[in-house]
């Protein structure tokens, strides 16, 4: 019995006819049961010598240099040249296949393989985009003649269904792929690249804001603000993209209102948000302290641009107990809390935030050191006077 995986055809045992595998998406080639041309596939299925199987795969070829049955060639070629590890082979084989069978799947999930096992990016994403253009398509296809939209639309969500776990593959490989660039800017593009892709993946929206986060770090606040933009305009909720967006606004003090806006949804969000099932409870309470920490943060530094000073004290105390696990965000808070201290004159207050900054190793450290100093020339010849 031999079940061709990627051309998507059932060989059915004691029936002399066969009927396509309708869980596979791409053309169909119908081979009877029992001609020679299901010998001979069986034939190169049974092989176990390498050179052996490949000699019965050119002699299939040769035996069938035209028409569909070429597809059955190039399939055969593209599985063995992935099983020995010879990927220029394989894409070779896969090109030619995809010319004679655009919408092959399958096909597109071996090169997914293939680019993912030599470590090509620009290769994986090559074969990604094909998968999602066939998956489009295939979404797109009015029902084929004597068939009902009902019985269409199940047929679809079935073959859809069989492929899903292929289809994680890819997404996971094309997400592993952007992740693992050093580049921050190469990362970014690859993950929007992702998503534009993918867009109704439940994994488009950490890509857009692992992007944004990216071009970030890259400094390239334009593209920042339009992946996060772009990220939001398709989830309102995206928490991250919130934070991000309302730290950004109020640390450069613009656009305070859509900032104050964004920090409070996202404070709210928190307190709504379900743990992923992967996620440990301890976990998931340091991710969710650190986030609203990070809202109330913003909350307080918008304040501080405002000169709202009380309420900045509110809401950056209020982050200060969230933040210590993580010394750069709590640095900077409490930095931004000494000056919010000092602008209502209450010295002790200023002078303690002021420290609780320079506790912890951050960028925070220097300066506020600075401010204590500097608190402190200015207290002495007060003394010296009286």
């Amino acid at each position: 019995m031999v079940r061709l995986r990627i051309l998507g055809v059932l060989f059915l045992a004691g029936f002399f006819a066969v009927v396509p595998l309708r869980a596979q998406i791409g053309k169909s080639v119908i081979v009877a049961a029992g001609s020679d041309v299901d010998h001979q596939l069986n034939d190169i299925s049974a092989a176990t010598d390498p050179a052996a199987k490949l000699k019965l795969i050119d002699a299939f070829s040769a035996a069938h240099p035209d028409g569909d049955l070429q597809i059955l060639v190039n399939e055969q070629y593209v599985n063995y040249y992935l099983g020995a590890k010879q990927y220029d082979k394989v894409f070779d084989y896969g090109d030619k296949l995809f010319a004679l069978d655009p919408d092959n799947f399958s096909n597109a999930v071996n090169m997914v393989r293939a680019a993912n096992e030599k470590g090509d990016t620009e290769r994986l994403f090559a074969a990604g985009e094909k998968a999602s253009g066939i998956l489009q398509r295939f979404k797109a296809q009015p029902p084929p003649s004597g068939t009902s939209p009902e019985t269409w639309k199940v047929d679809q969500q079935q073959k859809l269904e069989s492929v899903k776990d292929n289809r994680d593959y890819i997404e996971q490989s094309l997400m592993s792929a952007a992740f693992q660039q050093k580049d921050a800017t190469k990362k970014a593009a690859l993950l929007v690249r992702f998503a534009n892709l993918f867009p109704d993946s439940p994994n488009a929206q950490q890509a857009y804001g692992a992007a944004a986060v990216a071009y970030q770090q890259a400094q390239n606040r334009p593209k920042m603000l339009e992946t996060a933009n772009s990220a939001l305009e398709k989830d309102p909720d995206n928490l991250s993209i919130l934070l991000l967006l309302a730290d950004d606004y109020s640390e450069k003090n613009e656009q305070l209102d859509k900032a104050e806006a964004y920090a409070k949804k996202a404070a709210s969000l928190c307190d709504t948000a379900k743990k992923p099932e992967s996620v440990s409870d301890a976990d998931w309470q340091k991710q969710i302290n650190l986030q609203k920490g990070l809202a109330f943060s913003a909350l307080g530094q918008i304040d501080l641009q405002k000169k709202l000073n009380p309420a900045a004290v509110e809401s950056l105390s209020k982050a200060a107990p969230l933040l210590k696990a993580n010394a750069v965000v709590y640095a900077r808070n409490q930095y931004r809390l000494g000056f919010a201290y000092l602008n209502l004159k209450n010295t002790a207050g200023a002078r303690q935030a002021f420290t609780d900054a320079a506790s912890v190793d951050s960028p925070y450290k220097g300066p506020a050191q600075d401010k204590l100093k500097a608190m402190a020339a200015t207290k002495a010849p007060a003394k010296k006077g009286s």
